[in-house]
């Protein structure tokens, strides 16, 4: 028995990072969907979802009028959640720009905003997207060029973490995995989860956007169940500096998952393989298995720890996972430079996982996150 949790403990392991996006490159090679992107210029509404965001907020609103969009097929709306301080002051500044601010008197959360600012929304294609994201002047056009597609129904941007002094996040090895995976994902079928920093929606999709759920996950949803797909594309890209507090960090992780748990168990129906098909095996991959590593990973060293007397083979592995954690807490907790470096990779995967396994305790204590908090960047 401990020979068997082994083994499949550790093929879910490996499948999860590795042999999931290996699967996807090979169906790509065999029935690949590349999006039929083309030149058109249709209605947008932006849509900035705000909490007390004074210190912020103008250089965000700054970077959405420099974008290269016909002006008269262009809404900025401003959904302020419950701000407090000097945020919907500073938006309305910016009336005579075209940009109108959104104020919910109660604070609800970020989803319940967006909610609310999709009713006023007048264009066909809504775009979301944070007050911490900055945007190239010619995003626009890229992202309309994807809904040339008549098979798209969602698109997402790509994401770019950068530190105080412009050089790219020491987190960048992690994110440009999940680019990547995200780029197999939109050649093959369809994206599983959208960038919630900024992503794009057919308006018809958003008729019943939930107040509650995480949006850039359930809108993945709403358009599969459409019949559409979600895609990503590289030149669409979202700027925003990583945080330096691990701390802060790590509690945003920990929100993230918990919140993808609770659309991920409402929305069981999407692993029917029979109606869904490939989307089917890339929900269980991409979520419920990515999720599940942090137990696998207590049962295959538990179950190395019984099988290392019994060979040199078990002996040598159980070592080598040894090693690993010894170096990825070495790279959680040492702030020595060369050691931060060193350590870097198995450092913040054990940190991922933990975050991951943090949120799974939480969601078992029946704890749901609806409220939205902005992170300090």
């Amino acid at each position: 028995m401990p020979e068997i949790l082994f083994f499949f403990s550790v093929v879910l392991i490996v499948h999860a990072y590795f042999g999931y996006p290996l699967s996807l490159l090979l169906i790509g090679a065999l029935r690949g969907k590349e999006v039929k992107k083309g030149s058109l210029v249709p209605s947008l509404t932006f849509i900035i979802t705000a909490h007390n965001e004074e210190k912020r907020i103008q250089k965000k609103l700054e970077n959405t009028l420099r974008l290269v969009y016909p002006r008269d097929k262009l809404q900025v709306i401003v959904a302020s959640d419950g701000s407090t301080d000097r945020t919907n002051e500073i938006v309305q500044r910016y009336h005579n720009e075209g940009i109108e601010v959104l104020e919910l008197t109660e604070r609800k959360g970020k989803e319940h905003a967006q909610k609310v600012a999709v009713g006023q929304a007048k264009n066909e294609i809504v775009v979301f997207t944070d007050v911490a994201t900055m945007l190239d002047p010619d995003c626009p056009h890229h992202i309309v060029s994807n809904f040339a597609d008549s098979s798209v129904g969602c698109v997402s941007s790509e994401d770019r973490l950068i530190r105080n002094d412009g050089k790219p996040s020491g987190e960048s090895l992690y994110v440009r995995y999940e680019m990547w995976l995200r780029r197999l994902e939109s050649r093959v079928n369809t994206l599983v989860g959208l960038s919630g920093s900024l992503f794009a929606v057919r308006k018809g999709l958003c008729e019943d956007f939930s107040g509650e759920m995480q949006s850039d996950f359930r809108m993945v949803l709403n358009c599969v169940g459409a019949g559409l797909r979600a895609v990503s594309d590289p030149k669409v890209i979202g700027y925003y500096q990583d945080v330096e507090e691990e701390k802060q960090e790590f509690d945003r992780k920990v929100r993230t998952v918990l919140r993808g748990l609770t659309v991920f168990f409402q929305h069981l129906h999407f692993l029917n393989i029979l109606k869904y098909g490939l989307f089917s095996y890339q929900y269980f991959c991409h979520k419920l298995l990515r999720w599940s590593v942090p137990f696998l990973l207590v049962i295959a060293f538990l179950a190395n720890i019984l099988l290392a007397t019994k060979s040199s083979l078990y002996l040598f592995l159980l070592l080598t996972q040894s090693s690993f954690y010894i170096l990825g807490i070495g790279g959680m907790i040492w702030s020595i430079p060369f050691f931060k470096t060193l350590f870097k990779i198995p450092g913040y995967f054990l940190t991922v996982n933990a975050s991951i396994l943090f949120a799974w305790l939480q969601y078992f204590k029946g704890k749901r996150v609806v409220m939205w908090v902005p992170t300090e960047r």
